[in-house]
């Protein structure tokens, strides 16, 4: 049985509710949406501060030449062990890796590791969304964590000879929109 719905009044300033009320209209939905989805989200942090069972994707772009730094971040995978359930990697150019890893587990585990691989010399870009599994028939809630800023771009795709720890194939990678979002990755169930 679905939930019900229940009304209720909201005081703000006018300012804000117009500012409010531009951001609903550039979304396409309506204040409602906007509220519930606020609300979901600020309950999801807070669940993921406690510590909850968690699935992440964790988004590394990375100098690939800096000493050492592949084999440490592929140390730090094999800590997870079973925890980690896929990865993809791009080659962005001759310097520059893209590396996606998802992951599932305690969200709080999850979070520290992801700190541990974002601090790494030569990370230049990342960030981690958190999913805590909230129990309710809205299913999994999306959490935003830690992003670090840019630091230049990283967008000409082409094969280039160099080592890695792994060996893999060097396939082109599909060149990055101007600005990619974060908000493009979205969990589909």
């Amino acid at each position: 049985m679905p939930d019900p719905l229940v009304r209720f009044g909201v005081a703000m300033e006018g300012s804000l509710l117009e500012q409010f009320d531009q951001l609903v209209h550039a979304r396409g939905g309506t204040r409602s949406e906007a509220f519930r989805d606020l609300a979901r989200a600020a309950v999801a942090r807070a669940r993921v501060r406690r510590g909850v069972e968690a699935v992440a994707t964790l988004t590394l772009v990375y100098d690939h030449h800096v000493r050492d730094l592949t084999e440490r971040l592929t140390e730090l995978q094999h800590e997870l062990g079973g925890k980690i359930r896929s990865t993809l990697h791009i080659h962005l150019d001759h310097d520059h890796c893209l590396e996606i890893i998802v992951m599932h587990g305690r969200s709080d585990e999850l979070q520290a590791i992801a700190e541990r691989m974002l601090a790494l010399r030569g990370v230049k870009h990342g960030g981690i969304e958190l999913f805590a599994h909230s129990g309710e028939p809205n299913g999994a809630q999306r959490v935003k964590r830690r992003t670090t800023p840019a630091s230049g771009s990283a967008r000409a795709a082409h094969a280039h000879p160099h080592s890695h720890a792994d060996d893999h194939a060097h396939a082109p990678a599909p060149a990055l929109p101007k600005r990619a979002s974060a908000r493009r990755i979205k969990q589909r169930n």
